[in-house]
């Protein structure tokens, strides 16, 4: 999906913009397992990188669309919370000029086809230190509603992320909440850069 069709989705609400962060990043943001800062990539309009602002963290979330990053901002004012939302490329975090101690991706994973999840996944390298944790919740192929987002099966998962600098820590089967009614089938994959060369 293009920059300018995510454009055009937040002209509305969106479907994957439920008001709330998704319950297995809830989760994670208290689990004590969270190494900081934390980046939350396609961000939207906040509410998975807030909730590790509630929880303590410092967080900065990127996203593509200005509309997002605008209502992202309004909220983490009006809640007094010191979360950095900013217009940026996924694909190009590198030129944050930061690196992370944890990553959360809610559903931008399956928007990228082949090539562009290649660059995705040496965009995170960019940005993250070794020891980082990557969590990605994406469609998962067990989803069988029409429309959507492209699944992805757990194959295309250690494909992406079981290779240097990262390795799969699991792979695990999750709910997607939308505002369309009942959760969606998902996957839920966690990653660790453990480090290469360069480091």
């Amino acid at each position: 999906m293009s920059a300018s069709r995510f454009a055009e989705a937040y002209k509305q609400t969106p479907p994957w913009d439920i008001g709330r962060p998704q319950p297995v990043f809830a989760r994670i943001a208290t689990s004590g397992d969270v190494r900081g800062p934390v980046l939350d990539v396609g961000c939207g309009t906040g509410e998975n990188g807030l909730a590790f602002a509630a929880a303590g963290f410092e967080v900065v979330g990127v996203d593509a669309v200005d509309a997002a990053v605008a209502a992202a901002r309004a909220k983490a004012q009006a809640r007094g919370l010191a979360a950095e939302f900013l217009v940026h490329d996924a694909l190009a975090l590198g030129e944050l000029g930061r690196r992370f101690g944890t990553v959360v991706d809610s559903g931008l994973f399956h928007t990228f086809d082949d090539g562009e999840r290649r660059l995705y996944v040496a965009s995170l390298a960019a940005v993250t230190a070794p020891g980082a944790g990557v969590h990605v919740l994406c469609f998962s192929e067990r989803e069988l509603s029409a429309g959507g987002p492209r699944r992805v099966t757990q194959a295309e998962l250690n494909e992406a992320f079981d290779r240097p600098p990262f390795r799969v820590v699991r792979i695990e089967p999750a709910d997607m909440e939308t505002n369309l009614g009942s959760p969606r089938r998902a996957w839920l994959a966690t990653a660790e850069r453990v480090g290469d060369s360069r480091d």
